[in-house]
């Protein structure tokens, strides 16, 4: 799949608009993620959710999106990163818009609870 989804890309970014384009490099990095290979994904999810972001502002997929990231941040251990972006970003758009109890809204909170509970610099006391 990963050649298919990169191809996909290149045909995007060549014939296609910015939303499509976005859409094909989350995907891409969607397959990169579930191969274990985070580091390449993180850019590629970076991207998209600033794009996104500007081309369709908070939406359901936005904050699918974010929550990839955000589940991307925690997997390459950037702890600090996924936290101040989960607090101050994604968890309140996505409380906002989906609700607290959304499954969205919750698997955010859960990723925070990993960012907090595998950081090896937080305290316990």
């Amino acid at each position: 799949a990963l050649p298919v989804l990169e191809a996909s890309l290149a045909l995007s970014r060549r014939y296609f608009d910015n939303e499509t384009t976005l859409l094909a490099q989350s995907k891409l990095a969607g397959c990169l993620f579930d191969l274990w290979r985070d580091d390449e994904a993180l850019p590629l999810y970076r991207e998209s959710y600033a794009g996104l972001v500007a081309v369709s502002g908070v939406s359901s997929e936005t904050i699918l999106e974010g929550s990839s990231l955000a589940s991307t941040l925690v997997n390459v251990q950037r702890f600090d990163e996924a936290k101040s972006f989960i607090r101050d970003e994604l968890l309140p758009a996505a409380r906002r818009s989906l609700g607290p109890d959304h499954d969205t809204t919750l698997r955010i909170t859960m990723c925070q609870a990993e960012a907090l509970m595998n950081n090896p610099e937080s305290t316990r006391g």
